[in-house]
């Protein structure tokens, strides 16, 4: 993998912000900036691909119409972590 440089513009409030949350962990601004700019970027990835997940998943209700009701979803997560846990319902129309 390549590293490249970017340059950010912060506000000053924000980059005095960083630089003393910086001394405080003695660590450098930049390594708290990059850990930063990945975690959101991860966490943006998760969120998109949950996100294309749900639409596929609706799309496939609307060509299927398959399903398992609320109640029946809620029933089966009661059971989860007793003696008597459920198998999943099955999708029905």
């Amino acid at each position: 993998m390549s590293i490249v440089s970017m340059s950010i513009k912060l506000d000053s409030s924000y980059k005095d912000r960083l630089n003393r949350l910086a001394i405080s962990k003695n660590r450098t601004s930049h390594a708290l900036a990059k850990a930063a700019i990945t975690r959101f970027i991860e966490q943006e990835e998760r969120i998109e691909a949950e996100r294309r997940e749900a639409v596929a998943s609706y799309e496939d209700y609307l060509e299927t119409g398959l399903h398992v009701t609320l109640a029946e979803a809620d029933e089966w997560l009661e059971s989860w972590g007793t003696d008597h846990e459920k198998d999943a319902p099955l999708c029905h129309k």
